[in-house]
């Protein structure tokens, strides 16, 4: 009877030592598989993203396109890979299928603002109102487009500093776009004092327009009383320049209407003022 005892194999939770054995090598194998498969898979996905970027490259295509493309082809190879996977695991991919839509329905309601901006890159990248290296205002901000993505894009400020937008709030808002258009107006407006002589502040903002070689002549340069304000009379002037010559002639005229308006005698630009008589 003790022989036979001591014949009877160790039992573990209804398996034998040798069952355990092999379970234990079947797991191992099928953890060992979905390790290669992720790994593979996420080089595939990487690859195929370069590629992605590559053809899109050589057909000169935008590059917020292909910064968008290349993230969503490699996002769907990882997808599939994860999936395939979780199934070397064992695990039932129908239910989980199944298990992935209800989560994926609570998700997206979770992350609603999340898909607006997913819809709202794909808007950008569809009718492209802006483009990488364009220079834009949107959301109070100011900058050259630096990046479009799925979800954001990204400015570069003319400090330096990067500011990153959601996609769903730059497709739904006003944008204005610096870049599309050749040519550029640059406004200004300078007052002078009342009982000055308006004909000569005319001819020196309109001499200091000229000095200027990269100031348009078609349109031709406006000067012309805009406003008769509280403490000045306003001179409203329009010039017309090449996109990227706008800050250069905006500069320009500011600093030498400053200082011909303090050299020339009967000029003078005035401040804020206010007369108060006393009676007895």
């Amino acid at each position: 009877m003790k022989e036979e005892i001591k014949n009877e194999p160790d039992v573990f939770f209804g398996y034998t030592q040798s069952e355990l054995y092999d379970v234990g090598i079947d797991i191992g194998i099928s953890i060992l598989v979905a390790i290669i498969i992720l790994i593979i898979g996420f080089r595939i996905a990487k690859f195929f993203g370069k590629i992605t970027e590559r053809i899109l490259e050589k057909r000169d295509s935008d590059k917020g396109l292909i910064t968008f493309m290349r993230g969503l082809v490699g996002g769907l190879i990882k997808v599939l890979t994860i999936i395939t996977a979780i199934s070397q695991l064992g695990v039932e991919m129908t239910s989980f299928i199944a298990i992935l839509g209800a989560a994926g329905l609570a998700i997206g309601m979770a992350f609603s603002g999340t898909l607006s901006n997913l819809a709202g890159g794909v808007m950008l990248l569809i009718f492209k109102p802006i483009k990488v290296d364009e220079f834009i205002e949107a959301q109070g901000e100011m900058g050259t487009v630096s990046e479009i993505q799925i979800f954001h894009t990204i400015l570069l400020t003319t400090d330096n500093k990067t500011v990153i937008i959601p996609n769903g709030q730059l497709a739904n808002g006003n944008i204005i776009n610096f870049t599309r258009q050749d040519r550029r107006r640059v406004d200004f407006t300078f007052g002078f004092a009342y009982g000055e002589d308006l004909k000569l502040a005319k001819e020196t903002i309109m001499e200091i327009i000229n000095s200027h070689p990269k100031v348009l002549k078609d349109p031709e340069p406006m000067v012309r009383l805009g406003e008769l304000a509280d403490s000045s009379v306003n001179l409203t002037v329009r010039v017309w320049s090449m996109k990227e010559d706008y800050w250069d002639i905006h500069f320009y005229v500011n600093e030498n209407v400053y200082e011909k308006f303090n050299e020339i005698e009967g000029l003078s630009i005035p401040f804020p003022q206010i007369d108060v008589h006393m009676e007895k």
